[in-house]
């Protein structure tokens, strides 16, 4: 079994949490079933480049929620979305997975 835990920018902020935040109940369920799935190992994923990778909810209009994966049993949340600001969403992930490895890097 996978853990998962949300990446926060420099300030604290989630922008997973404030995407999920502002969800409808029944949409909000069908995401923590999707990060259920993810988290043992299953569900539709697919990678959309430079170590991010989606799982994408086929309810609604099409809801994505992007994250990366650290080694073999850590997923970092980035953010979610929908098919109408898919490209934007992974613009942002992809900025903040990057900002996720620089940060952990200039820990060591």
């Amino acid at each position: 079994m996978k853990t998962i835990k949300e990446y926060q920018k420099a300030d604290g902020t989630s922008p997973f949490a404030e995407w999920f935040d502002g969800l409808h109940h029944v949409a909000a369920a069908k995401v923590v079933t999707a990060k259920s799935k993810l988290q043992n190992g299953i569900g539709d994923v697919k990678p959309v480049g430079e170590g991010v990778s989606e799982i994408r909810i086929d309810w609604g209009p099409g809801y994505r929620v992007y994250f990366g994966q650290d080694g073999l049993k850590l997923v970092i949340l980035l953010a979610g979305g929908d098919k109408s600001t898919q490209d934007q969403d992974i613009k942002d992930a992809k900025a903040y997975w990057d900002d996720y490895k620089n940060r952990k890097r200039s820990k060591k």
